[in-house]
């Protein structure tokens, strides 16, 4: 797979865990990811879409494992992060992808719709982070990636604990570069846009809207288009490799010009 049309090879020797990577960003990441010579380390509660994955980079001459994992439990990462050392070696790359969404003002959320989301958007990455920092301060260094979003630097409407699960993701990636560059583990987080997946889709049913309308509307940004996953992937790569090598601390925004001029 590392000789596939358009790889050059960026992450060859690297190993690379992403959760959330059964399906939309997270399973376009994978792909590129092994694509460009890592072996992969996909983590998500949907088994079948997760196992899907695997097969398809194995499939291509990748290397790549499944393993079905609540990101959010402290023994599931532990089971995890074992198989991967033990498979594949130490990790060099985590990627916290997983998160949720529940479109709602706080007058709306129930308090068990809110602590979901932040436990899974936020909780999960304190938790599988203070997991692998040991490791990859062991081995010399490594790349953490964490999915914040361009709420998680402006607000949006009824959208009041994904926002505020985001802008938690965003300064908890600061501290994180602070606390951790002197052990040469480079901590950045991702802001996307409104991206073409499941979960968008979702919104516009927990909106009440239909799915036509609400993703025109999600295309109104100087770039006229939503995003696309393989998109956001590839702001993943560039803070996964050597080509950010001096990079950390950063919110990297992709969302085809939306937040331009919000901040």
């Amino acid at each position: 797979m590392g000789s596939a049309p358009n790889s050059s090879g960026l992450l060859k020797g690297k190993v690379i865990l992403i959760t959330g990577g059964a399906s939309g960003i997270g399973r376009a990441t994978a792909l590129l990811f092994a694509r460009e010579g890592a072996a992969v380390m996909i983590a998500d509660v949907i088994e079948e879409a997760g196992q899907a994955v695997a097969q398809e980079i194995v499939g291509n001459g990748g290397r790549a494992l499944f393993e079905s994992a609540d990101v959010t439990r402290a023994a599931d990462c532990e089971r995890m992060l074992n198989r991967v050392s033990r498979e594949f070696g130490p990790i060099h790359v985590l990627f916290n992808n997983a998160g949720i969404i529940r479109r709602a003002s706080i007058l709306e959320l129930s308090e068990e719709d809110w602590d979901r989301v932040m436990t899974v958007n936020v909780k999960s990455i304190f938790i599988l982070s203070r997991q692998v920092i040991p490791l990859m301060a062991h081995a010399g260094g490594g790349s953490i990636i964490n999915m914040a979003s361009g709420w998680g630097l402006a607000g949006g409407p009824r959208a009041a604990v994904y926002c505020a699960s985001k802008g938690a993701v965003v300064l908890l990636t600061k501290a994180m570069a602070i606390d951790h560059g002197p052990q040469n583990i480079r901590v950045n987080c991702i802001c996307p846009g409104d991206t073409d997946t499941n979960m968008l889709r979702n919104e516009a049913q927990q909106l009440g809207e239909s799915s036509d309308n609400f993703l025109a509307e999600a295309a109104r940004r100087p770039l006229g288009r939503v995003g696309k996953p393989e998109e956001i992937a590839q702001a993943a790569l560039y803070l996964a490799s050597d080509a950010s090598s001096f990079v950390t601390g950063t919110a990297l925004v992709v969302d085809g010009g939306g937040l331009a001029g919000s901040i």
